[in-house]
């Protein structure tokens, strides 16, 4: 033992030793670094003793002199170049740096087919995957607001993480959503159950020439998703945790019980009625100045009349919200050899939202493989996901409604520990807590399975046929229990249960064969395909009511003893699809690529089930015209860019065209059941009513495809290297033959109802993005900014659809304005006194401090003829910024986004301003603010317990700019060094933190002042909330 130690201490001693001696051999050396590709010297490029600080750029000229250890390396780095190592021993005079090519070759999916990026005629987006993979959201959808300019994500807070996604804009009247294809397999579900780490890429398609070759569900914009596959020569294991505490940025300031009191006694003798009803009494002086004031509010001892209730101030928001908790962990296990690859994970996440009883728990589990054989002539492969999704059934929006309308008086438990509830006087509002305690056993199961088997047999050199086949199924469960309860005034006697269950999904088989060549200066790209989708979707549900036990093991349907119900349903539809493609590049200059797309749909018209989607694009590289590069060398790419193209739009019942009928029993007209097929004409009062078959549909054999057509104009381009780059677009869309459902005239009778092709919108924007990378010395800096507009505007409606829409049917109508407009009322501020009362045109309920509305019509009389165009609900400009700093091992990075121009309709400040409309409620704090002739500076309206001037109507006194910036995500992270990775096996580790939702600044001025809490989620949406990530990621 000893002489091990003894060994052990000589041989420290003797390495620090040499390692000083090393060190102290310090010798100078100098070099030039210039561009192999056109021989000029690089300025500012890294120059670093490999492993140390010790560095120094290079000058003007490219030079560089630095002393450095004599046996040490040399790092010499500049963005644009791939990195090169030199010993320092025999380093060259001219050190050459060779063009790092990556970002211009590389490979971007576009549909059935990847091009070089260099190459790309259409409007692509890449997002990186690094930005956001460590964003604890759920979906990772959510995470791409603001970073790809041209797509706009509205998402709450709610642990199951949707989000609405919108690309460049409204393209319709109906469903809006993007296409989705996760590995070559489309879909229409959202991206819920798919994790962020097991994602490899995401690319967005916008425009029509990139978008056209999937024709029939592309007209929304495509989302290509590409997963992560196992490297070649490389095996390892992957493991990343985190886990995120959640809280409410902020909530809506409320009244408390006795302030409650002051505004109900302010409205009451605002009215000039005795403010003494209800709960509350008061005590009260007169006064000269002011008229009245108020000295005391007083509450019963009791609420109720069995004494069960004490006056509270429960601060039901609180009551309701929790610190939220967020789990998510991933292991990744994937190998890989010449002659194939594997990989497989395992994720989990759980998300408990920041409202008590909310929460998402989702495992996914992913395997994918491919094998070549045959002298890789053949590879085959699959990729498939299973994932188990569970949330709870409890209504969120419905529990924050009920927190800011529920009066604080009411305390959340009686004395004999029941349920604290509204009384006499109250509204019938429920208790949130008890909503929450008595469905906290519901919840919803979903397992959905995804994935294909493909293969790729090489025919004949560079000709290539590949086959796929692809599943996407859903299957459904929820069981709904309705227990018995009393609180306040509000009870229910009778249980019931009910549950629901779902399956359905679509396969999907596509055959391509493509074939690419080159013939000197000449590239070609040649590519044909055969899709065809089959979707099914089956539901039943079924009911019971009265259960002698509520415990969740006995209630089950057998158990149940009275009102048995039960209801089943089915649909299905089926696409068939011929698609090619064809890509020319000529000397890497000048590029062209053109695509058609022939689909049927079974949704359609016998007379028009198929449709025809052509594109086109062309590329000019200028950055590779030789006279070009003599006159800028600095442009390292640039790149004009023009495309047309078609798509379709199919996103309408599956069936539409045929007429419906349903049938109708009339032997138990009870609200649980279906009522006959007509009225009782005999006057008998049976209740029996007579059973056969109600039409609830025409047929429309003509109905067609919905077409959108798209020109866009884009530049792509890059300076010093590719340190600078960006790009800039300009598009115009037209969508024609809109799919809609017009309501009908009395006339026609019943299942008048038809589906017509009626509509036409316009689209129009620009995207712009600019990006800036650079490395000085162990200092790199990447900043990438967005920015993005787009307008629409509906061109053709017909009649009956007009007057559906908001404004007077006649000369403000939706016709001309963007499909979002809000049509209402012009409020012009406050009556301050009698003469401008009296001053004013006809008016109903009109007052001293009440609201004044604007003739618009100039009639001398406000009635529906002065409703106008008050704006629209789309914001003006999205815009993002990413800053990435990283320093030796460090990294930071912030995220900013936000809108501009963005007009909201805020309908909480009906809570929040009055107390008219709402009676019974509780209220904003705002309203302590109302208007009184002591404070006639206040824009909100005088107190009053009755609407007389119709302040409720839709009007611009809601209408208010919810523009804002936030700084939505920082993130700081620390890489362990290698070295010290080596004796526990790892090969990389890195720990971070991130904070998201920290900032934001919104408009507090003027009058359109935001009042509301988040202008990104207004109104009574589900808090986005405040959150801190620690997160830790492990290669071994």
């Amino acid at each position: 033992m000893m002489k091990s130690q003894f060994f052990k201490w000589s041989l420290l001693i003797t390495l620090f030793f040499w390692t000083q001696w090393s060190f102290a051999q310090q010798v100078p050396i100098q070099g030039t670094v210039i561009s192999d590709t056109d021989k000029l010297p690089i300025i500012g490029a890294s120059v670093i003793e490999k492993g140390t600080t010790n560095g120094t750029i290079t000058d003007l000229e490219g030079n560089f002199t630095l002393n450095a250890s004599s046996g040490s390396i040399i790092q010499i780095s500049y963005v644009g170049y791939l990195t090169q190592d030199v010993p320092v021993k025999g380093i060259p005079k001219q050190i050459l740096l060779k063009e790092d090519a990556k970002a211009l070759s590389e490979i971007v999916v576009t549909g059935y087919s990847t091009q070089k990026k260099a190459d790309l005629t259409g409007s692509v987006s890449v997002v990186k995957m690094d930005d956001i993979e460590n964003i604890s959201t759920g979906n990772a959808m959510k995470s791409l607001q603001g970073r790809v300019p041209g797509v706009f994500i509205q998402s709450s807070g709610a642990p199951d993480g949707g989000a609405t996604v919108r690309i460049r804009g409204i393209g319709t009247l109906g469903n809006n959503d993007p296409l989705y294809i996760i590995d070559g397999v489309p879909s229409k579900r959202s991206m819920n159950e798919l994790s962020s780490t097991d994602i490899e890429s995401i690319q967005v398609l916008k425009d029509a020439s990139s978008a056209s070759i999937y024709g029939s569900r592309a007209a929304n914009g495509v989302v290509i998703v590409t997963t992560k596959k196992g490297k070649n020569n490389e095996t390892k294991v992957d493991f990343r945790a985190s886990l995120t505490a959640q809280d409410y940025s902020k909530s809506l300031e409320l009244l408390d019980a006795e302030e409650r009191g002051v505004v109900q006694w302010r409205a009451a003798m605002n009215d000039g009625v005795n403010p003494n009803f209800g709960v509350y009494n008061f005590e009260w002086h007169g006064d000269a100045a002011t008229g009245y004031v108020l000295d005391k509010v007083i509450m019963p001892e009791y609420l109720d009349q069995q004494k069960t209730m004490k006056p509270a101030n429960t601060n039901w928001v609180d009551e309701v919200g929790r610190t939220g908790l967020t789990q998510n962990y991933n292991v990744t296990l994937s190998t890989g050899t010449q002659k194939g690859r594997a990989l497989f994970s395992l994720d989990y996440f759980n998300n408990q939202g920041t409202v008590k009883g909310t929460e998402y728990d989702r495992f996914t589990a992913r395997i994918n493989s491919d094998y070549s054989l045959i002298n890789d002539k053949l590879k085959i492969g699959e990729n498939f996901s299973i994932s188990k999704m569970r949330k709870s059934l409890i209504n969120a929006q419905s529990i924050l409604n009920m927190t800011h309308e529920i009066q604080p008086i009411i305390p959340v438990y009686t004395l004999d520990g029941g349920w604290g509830g509204p009384v006499a006087g109250m509204s019938d509002r429920h208790n949130p807590v008890r909503i929450i305690e008595d469905n906290k056993q519901n919840h919803e199961d979903v397992v959905r399975l995804f994935g294909d088997v493909n293969l790729d047999l090489e025919v004949l050199k560079n000709l290539h046929f590949r086959s796929k086949f692809g599943i996407d199924y859903t299957g459904y469960w929820q069981r709904n229990m309705q227990l018995t309860y009393v609180s306040g005034f509000m009870s229910e006697s009778t249980n019931r249960l009910d549950n629901s269950a779902n399956y359905g999904g679509n396969w999907i088989l596509s055959n391509t064969l493509s074939y690419n060549f080159e013939l000197g200066k000449n590239v070609v790209d040649v590519m044909g395909g055969q899709e065809m989708m089959k979707y099914s979707f089956n539901a039943i549900s079924a009911g019971r009511d009265v259960f002698a036990s509520e415990d969740p093991d006995y209630m089950y349907l057998d158990a149940g003893e009275s009102n048995k119900r039960n209801a089943g349903s089915a649909t299905a539809y089926s696409l068939l699809s011929y698609f090619g493609k064809v890509n020319y590049s000529f000397d890497n200059r000048y590029l062209i690529s053109a695509t058609v797309r022939y689909d049927g749909s079974s949704r359609f018209g016998a007379n028009n089930r198929y449709g025809t989607f052509p594109a086109f694009s062309f590329g000019w590289r200028l950055s590779e015209e030789s006279f070009f590069k003599a006159a800028f060398p600095y442009v390292s790419d640039l790149k004009l860019r023009y495309g047309w193209g078609q798509t379709g739009n199919q996103e309408i019942g599956d069936f539409a065209s045929p007429a419906l009928y349903q049938a109708l029993y009339g032997t138990d007209p009870t609200w649980d059941s279906d009522h006959g097929t007509a009225y009782d004409i005999s006057g008998t009062g049976t209740g029996d009513l007579l059973s056969g078959y109600r039409r609830t549909q025409q047929m429309n054999a003509d109905l067609k495809w919905e077409t959108t057509t798209q020109n866009n104009i884009g530049l792509d381009f890059g300076f010093i290297n590719q340190k600078f780059s960006g790009s800039l677009d300009y598009f115009t869309k037209s969508t024609k033959d809109i799919l809609i459902n017009p309501p009908y005239i009395a006339t026609i009778g019943e299942g008048g109802s038809r589906w017509v092709n009626g509509a036409t919108l316009d689209n129009k924007g620009f995207e712009f993005i600019l990006s800036y990378n650079d490395k000085i010395g162990d200092v790199g800096l990447s900043v990438t900014g967005n920015i993005s507009s787009y307008k629409n505007k509906v061109v053709k409606l017909p009649e009956d659809v007009i007057n559906s829409y908001a404004g007077n049917g006649n000369d403000q109508t939706i016709l001309g304005r963007p499909l979002n407009s809000m049509f209402g009322y012009v409020a012009e501020g406050i009556f301050q006194n009698q003469s401008e009362v009296d001053a004013h045109v006809e008016q109903t309920g009109k007052g001293v401090g009440r609201l004044r509305f604007k003739d618009v019509n100039k009639d001398g009389k406000i009635n529906d003829e002065d409703r106008t165009w008050l704006g629209v609900a789309d914001p003006d400009f999205i815009y993002g910024l990413n800053v990435a700093v990283n320093w030796k091992n460090f990294d930071f990075s912030m995220f900013w986004n936000g809108l501009v121009g963005y007009n909201v309709n805020n309908e909480v400040k009906r809570y929040t301003d009055f107390i008219s409309f709402f009676g019974g409620h509780n209220y904003g704090k705002r309203t302590l603010d109302a208007w009184t002739p002591q404070n006639s500076s206040s824009t909100i309206p005088a107190l009053s317990l009755n609407d007389n001037n119709y302040e409720s109507r839709y009007s611009s006194y809601f209408i208010e700019n919810a523009s804002y910036l936030k700084l939505a995500n920082m993130e700081i992270g620390y890489t362990v060094p290698e070295h010290l990775l080596k004796s526990v096996y790892m090969k990389n580790a890195r720990i971070y933190v991130m904070g998201q939702n920290l900032l934001t600044v919104k408009k507090t001025w003027g009058d359109d002042a935001f009042t509301g809490v988040d202008p990104e989620t207004p109104n009574l949406s589900y808090p986005i909330p405040f959150s801190v990530t620690f997160g830790v990621n492990v290669t071994f």
